[in-house]
Order: C-alpha cells, then structure tokens, then sequence
C-alpha cells in the first residue's frame, strides 16, 4: 500500500510537471513583440507598394480589429468591437472547450488582413512563414497550432466582410473632373498628378456617424483684395517662407510623410518612397507601448483604436477636402507673388483645407491620450531609417500640435487649415472614444 501512494504521487508530479511544461508556450506567445513585428512588416509592405494616406488608414484599421477580436476570447474583461464598428456585425468565435493559443491566432488574423489589403503577397508570405515557425518552436500541440491558425483566419474573414461593404470597390476607377474656376485646386509641380481619392468621402467611417459629422467651418472665400483674409494667408506663407529657421525645417521634414515624391533633374524623374502620416503615429503606438512594457492585448487595443481614429480622420478630412476644393500655396503664390517660389515640402495632389496631418495627428493624440495617459514623454526615432534623427515629445497632444504646424513650415498649407483642422481632428477623437468601448 505505501508503494501505491509513492507510486501515485510519482506519476501525479510528473504529469503535473508535463502540464506545466506545456503550458509555458502560452506564457511566451503573449510577448507583445510578436505584434509589434507584424505591424512593422505591414507597413513596410504598405511604403513598398506605396498606398496614399487614407487607403493605408484603411489597411492598418482593419488588420488591428482582426488582431484585437482574435485576441478577445483569452480577456473576458475586454469588448467585442462588433455591434460598436459601423458595419462590424459578426465575429468568429473559437469552439467552446477547446485549447487554443490565442497570440497565434491574432496574428495570423492580422497578417492574413494585411495579405488581402496590399499587393505585396510574397512579402507578406515571407513574413508570415517566418513568424508562425516561431511560435512552432515554441512547442505548441500541433492540434492547438492548427486550432488557432483556423480560428484566426476565420476572424480575418469575418473583417474582411466589413471590408468589402465600406465602399471601397465602388470608389475605384471614378474619374475627377476639376473645377474651372479661381481659388480651385489645380494639380501643382513637379508631376502634377491627379487628384488622389477624390470619393473617400463615401467610405463608411468606423465610429461617424457621417463624414461630414464634423466638417469644419468654410474657408476664406477667394478675394485677391490685399486687405482681405484670403490675400493675407498666402502672404502669410510667402513671407514665412523666407524666414525660415532651421528647427522648422527640421519640423518639417520630420513629419513630411510623403509616400510618393517625385524628383526631377534635367530630362530624368524618379521618385522616392516613405512612411505615411498614419503609418508615422502608427509606429508612435509602438514606441508608446514599449515603453511602458504593454501586454500583447494592452497593445492590439491601442493600435486598434488609434488606426480607427486615423481611418476616420481621413474620411473626414477628404470629406471637407473635395467639398471645399481649396488651391494650394503653391499656386496662387507662383501666379500672383513670384513664379519661380517653391515650397519646402512637394505639395501633395489634393486641395489643401482642411490639413490632413492636423485631422489625423489630433485625432490619434486624442486616442492616445486616453488610452494610455496625458503628459506621456517619449522619444519618436520614426524617421530615422529615412535619415532623420529621432525627436522628443512631452506629451502625443506636443507631437500632434507639431505635426500640424509642420506643414505650414513645410510651405504647403494655409494657417487656416492648420488650425480648423486640428480642431476637426480633436472632435473626430472624442467622438471615437466615446462611442467605442474595448472594456
């Protein structure tokens, strides 16, 4: 009989000893750096193919929810976004009873998002090839692995039927016709491209109610009168323009975010690729979420709101846009002040009011804030693999004011779109956290 027990308790603490060892797979794949990798991979797929400002909002939004939803099941005190999101009306859920590794799942939820949303498949294969392998070797169950990467896929399917009824494919091909008529926007140098997006307006919005729920308060009405408020802002540039110090500079060039400009010398054009203004405060959720060591789920929350507040920043900015159709600095400079003047920045193709980095900065400096604190001090190094250093912010509300103004340095924007916009980008914010609830 003491033979029995001893035998008993042996094979109890072996077992017991097994069950621990098997579980320590899960404690590793809740290293938040497993998404903050796979954030990165999108958006370095999002400059190589390089998709403008708000289709790259678009990508981000909807492979940050899948990551989040998949995550959802292993965090009862979280939220389903479903029922929340405009258009978000079903989630796949996991099979009751079933072990599952959830991280796992979340990021093949976001990644297989990211694959359909982009172009560069075989980048993202790569990608992805490589990171499962690494939770393989985690010594996760092969029915676990197999159980999390089909609930995973389910998820991303679930979100991508959203996608594909936000009006985005109704949106492609549409021609625009410009308006024929002063203090319009006509396409600017050196390439005068076409306008870029032209309809966003009709995108659904992931929190607005509409994208004209927030439109801002009218521009200046055209008057070359030099005692009227139109007149005055484009001296305003101009005469800016030439005291420019070189901390602006450097301001400017900092949040540029252009991910298309086109270089001209002689007979020969060519073009250079970087990150876009959603993608610099995406990398700003990273950096923020690192540095106060989130968890994997703490992290898909915030990026999961802060993309949402960018999508929606950029409806509402290209709602008002494509309404307002405001001339660009650059235009009205070269025709009434001096002809041979350039901005700092290449002037992006698309009207000027209201400013796009004031809507979509202050929008995720809002959601930043309340997600993870005012007065958060941090160091964004973004642009450094662009060749330029890294700058330090007290606050997001600091990066957000910065990025604003940067574009008024930058010589491609009226003070008036600055601050109406930044405004817009406030309310856009607000209205996101008041009406998504993740706990």
């Amino acid at each position: 009989m003491k033979y029995f027990f001893v035998l008993t308790f042996c094979i109890f603490f072996i077992c017991s000893c097994q069950k621990e060892s098997d579980s320590d797979y899960q404690k590793t794949a809740q290293n938040p750096e497993f998404l903050h990798r796979s954030v990165k991979q999108l958006t370095d797929v999002i400059v190589h193919d390089i998709f403008s400002p708000p289709v790259a909002s678009r990508i981000y939004a909807h492979a940050a929810i899948a990551a989040y939803e998949a995550l959802l099941p292993n965090f009862f005190e979280y939220k389903t976004l479903v029922g929340q999101v405009n258009g978000l009306k079903k989630m796949a859920k996991p099979e009751a009873n079933q072990e599952y590794c959830y991280p796992l799942a979340s990021i093949k939820a976001f990644l297989s998002v990211g694959k359909t949303l982009t172009f560069s498949e075989d980048k993202m294969d790569t990608f992805t090839e490589k990171i499962l392998k690494e939770y393989q070797n985690l010594g996760i169950p092969k029915e676990v692995y197999d159980r999390s990467l089909a609930f995973g896929d389910s998820v991303a399917k679930s979100v991508m039927a959203r996608a594909a009824k936000d009006g985005y494919k109704e949106t492609r091909g549409q021609k625009y016709t410009l308006v024929p008529k002063n203090g319009m926007w006509i396409p600017t140098p050196p390439a005068y491209m076409d306008a870029i997006e032209p309809y966003w307006s009709k995108i659904l919005p992931f929190a607005l109610d509409s994208a004209a729920q927030y439109a801002p308060i009218k521009p200046f009405e055209y008057n070359t009168d030099k005692n009227s408020d139109f007149y005055k802002e484009i001296i305003e540039v101009y005469e800016s323009s030439k005291k420019t110090t070189e901390e602006q500079i450097e301001i400017a060039k900092f949040w540029d975010c252009n991910p298309f400009v086109m270089h001209t010398t002689g007979h020969i054009s060519y073009a250079t690729k970087k990150i876009t203004p959603g993608g610099h405060w995406i990398n700003i959720v990273g950096t923020a979420c690192k540095k106060i060591n989130a968890n994997f789920m703490k992290s898909a929350e915030t990026y999961a709101l802060v993309s949402m507040a960018l999508a929606d920043g950029f409806i509402s900015c290209w709602d008002e846009k494509y309404r307002s159709q405001k001339v660009r600095p650059e235009t009205l400079i070269n025709k009434l002040l001096d002809p041979e003047w350039k901005p700092l920045l290449q002037t992006p193709p698309f009207p000027e009011y209201t400013s796009g980095h004031s809507v979509i900065s202050n929008a995720a400096a809002v959601t930043l804030t309340q997600v993870l604190g005012d007065n958060f001090a941090y160091s964004d190094s973004t642009e450094i693999e662009y060749g330029l250093p890294a700058r330090n912010f007290k606050s997001f509300s600091h990066a957000a004011e910065e990025a604003a103004q940067s574009r008024f340095y930058g010589g491609i924007h009226y003070q008036s779109g600055i601050t109406n916009g930044s405004l817009q980008g406030v309310k856009v914010g607000k209205h996101l956290i008041e009406k998504i609830k993740t706990k």
